[in-house]
């Protein structure tokens, strides 16, 4: 369990690094690095529980039992947590894409970040495609297209035309 936890805990931080432009809440990662915290101290009980049951002390088990229950607590705890402020999450990294598609020029590091997770994530804008017209390289382009990192990535002549939605 505590290395089905570590995993986890390594997963959730590994892919934060991907977006952490777009967190800005310094406690984004909080979720993590809990996991981490109860998968080390998973392993040392465990351990410890192994131990006891090995010298059959009844004082060990019972000491193991309680101290299981309490991680447990506080697993249900952290996934409450999350559940309840999901929403938040999501309003926060809305907002704070759309801070970045007003600074979208196509060539400062914002940009790349950006080309970069609708590569990845196969979307094109927060919502779709259609908020890129509301930014500024849109308007300053002229050229009624959005990022060609918004095209599907099967298609080879894919200009981001807005002509041709089916693309994008």
């Amino acid at each position: 369990a505590a290395a089905g936890l570590s995993y986890v805990g390594g997963y959730v931080m590994n892919t934060y690094r991907s977006y952490d432009n777009f967190l800005q809440d310094k406690y984004a990662l909080l979720p993590a690095v809990i996991i981490l915290c109860v998968a080390a101290v998973m392993f040392i009980i465990g351990l410890l529980g192994c131990c006891a049951t090995f010298r059959e002390s009844r004082v060990g088990l019972g000491l193991f039992l309680a101290i299981i229950l309490i991680i447990f607590i506080a697993e249900v705890s952290a996934f409450v947590l999350a559940f309840v402020y999901r929403e938040k999450v999501k309003s926060d990294v809305q907002g704070t894409m759309r801070a970045v598609f007003e600074k979208y020029d196509g060539k400062n590091s914002e940009s790349a970040v950006m080309d970069y997770l609708q590569e990845n994530l196969h979307c094109c804008g927060v919502k779709n495609y259609s908020d890129w017209t509301a930014t500024q390289w849109f308007n300053s382009t002229g050229n009624n297209s959005v990022p060609l990192s918004c095209c599907k990535q099967n298609l080879k002549n894919c200009t981001g035309s807005l002509d041709q939605p089916q693309e994008l």
